[in-house]
């Protein structure tokens, strides 16, 4: 599964958006949020982010791991 992480903030570029094919990414307050749940690891979100803001979630930096948790309590608040 993919995270978006902090060079997403204020930025909301959206093209993520546009080439998920499982409509997981939704737009949040200050940034997008990928459902972990729907995602398929597909990897389109992560190449068309111009900010390159998106990680493989193993891949993701230790700085930016809570950006996963925020990511699951926004669609579990939804």
């Amino acid at each position: 599964m993919y995270v978006i992480g902090s060079a997403c903030i204020e930025e909301k570029a959206g093209e993520c958006v546009d080439v998920c094919p499982v409509d997981c990414i939704e737009e949040g307050d200050d940034q997008f949020y990928i459902d972990t749940d729907i995602c398929i690891s597909c990897g389109a979100c992560e190449a068309a982010c111009p900010v390159a803001s998106i990680f493989y979630f193993e891949d993701l930096p230790e700085d930016q791991k809570h950006y996963f948790d925020k990511a699951v309590e926004y669609y579990k608040n939804k």
